[in-house]
C-alpha cells in the first residue's frame, strides 16, 4: 500500500508538470486549430534562462534565500518565453494561418530544431546541473515521502491552473479568447482583435511553459538543450487524452497520464517478472496516445470544435 501511495504522489507531481505544458497546446489549438510543436522548446528556454539567472544570482549574492533566487529566475524566464512565443507566432505561424494544415506543422518542427541548435550554441551541448535550492529532507505523507521541491511543484501547478481557469472563465480577456475560438469573424465585428488575442494566447501558454521548465529542471537537477522534446510530446499526449482544445481536459489528461506513467514504472517489473524495468515508463504514455486515438479520438472530455463558418 505504501508503494502504491508513493507512486500516486509521484504521478501527481509528474502529471502536474504535464498539465501545465498541455495547457499551452490546448489553448493554441482551441483558437487556431494548430498544434504548436515548438512549445517544448519554449519550456527548454525557460529552464535554461532560469538556470542562468540562478547561477548568476548565486555568484553575486551567495547568501540569497531560495525564494529570492526562484522569483528572480521566473521574473526573467517568463517574459523571455512570452516574447519568444509571440515572436514565433508573428513570424512563423501568422503568415501561414490560411495555408494548408501541413505547412504550419512542418514550420513548427523546423523551428524546434532551430531553437534546440541555438540553445546548444548559447548554453553548450553538455547537460548542466541545476542546484538544489530547497531542503532535501523528504516530508512523510502517510507511508510515502514527498520532497519539498515536489510539494512546491504541486502547489505552484495547482495555483497556476486555477488562475488560468479564472482568467478564461471570468475576465474580458477570457471572453475574447472564447469568442475568437468560436468564430473569429464574428468576434471582429464585436470589436475583438483576433490577432492580438491569438498573440496573447501564445504568450499565456509560454508563461506556463517557462514555469514548467523551471520546475522540471529543479525536480531532476539538470537542464540541457533537448530537455523540452520528451515532456512536450507527453504533454501533447495528455492534451489529446483529455480532449485537445478543452482546458479542463488538459488538466485531467496531464494528471491522469502522470499517474498512469508512474504506476506503470512502479509495477512493470513485477508484471513482467523483471523482464522490463522502470526505464520503460515512456512506453505507457505513447500506448495511451495510441489507445485514445483508436477508441476515443475526441479525448475523455470531448473536443470543443470552433465554428469557422
Amino acid at each position: 500500500m505504501d508503494i502504491f501511495l508513493q507512486q500516486i504522489l509521484n504521478g501527481l507531481v509528474l502529471g502536474s508538470v504535464y498539465a501545465l505544458i498541455a495547457l499551452g497546446y490546448t489553448m493554441v489549438y482551441g483558437i487556431l486549430q494548430l498544434i504548436n510543436f515548438t512549445h517544448g522548446e519554449v519550456l527548454m528556454v525557460g529552464a535554461m534562462v532560469s538556470l542562468s539567472v540562478v547561477m548568476a544570482m548565486g555568484h553575486a549574492f551567495p547568501n540569497a534565500p531560495a525564494v529570492v533566487l526562484l522569483i528572480a529566475a521566473l521574473s526573467i524566464a517568463i517574459p523571455s518565453c512570452m516574447f519568444l512565443s509571440a515572436f514565433i507566432e508573428r513570424v512563423a505561424y501568422r503568415p501561414l494561418r490560411n495555408a494548408p494544415r501541413l505547412a504550419p506543422l512542418i514550420t513548427a518542427i523546423g523551428l524546434s530544431i532551430v531553437l534546440q541548435t541555438l540553445a546548444m550554441l548559447i548554453w553548450s551541448p553538455n547537460p548542466r546541473v541545476f542546484p538544489d535550492l530547497l531542503p532535501t529532507q523528504p516530508i512523510a505523507i502517510g507511508g510515502a515521502y514527498l520532497a519539498p521541491k515536489q510539494l512546491l511543484i504541486l502547489v505552484v501547478a495547482a495555483l497556476l491552473m486555477a488562475g488560468l481557469m479564472l482568467i478564461v472563465n471570468t475576465t474580458r480577456l477570457g471572453r475574447a479568447m472564447r469568442a475568437v475560438s468560436e468564430n473569429p469573424r464574428m468576434a471582429t465585428l464585436m470589436g475583438v482583435n483576433p490577432d492580438r488575442i491569438i498573440s496573447i494566447t501564445f504568450m499565456l501558454g509560454a508563461a506556463l511553459a517557462a514555469v514548467a521548465g523551471l520546475l522540471v529542471a529543479m525536480n531532476y537537477n539538470i537542464a540541457h538543450f533537448t530537455m523540452g522534446f520528451l515532456p512536450g510530446l507527453k504533454a501533447f499526449t495528455a492534451a489529446v487524452l483529455g480532449g485537445i482544445g478543452n482546458i479542463p481536459g488538459a488538466v485531467v489528461g496531464g494528471l491522469l497520464l502522470g499517474i498512469i506513467e508512474s504506476l506503470g514504472a512502479g509495477y512493470i517489473g513485477d508484471i513482467t517478472g523483471g523482464f522490463l524495468g522502470s526505464h520503460y515508463q515512456d512506453v505507457f504514455a505513447f500506448a495511451v496516445l495510441i489507445l485514445v486515438l483508436v477508441f476515443r479520438p475526441s479525448g475523455l472530455l470531448g473536443e470543443r470544435v470552433a465554428d469557422r463558418a
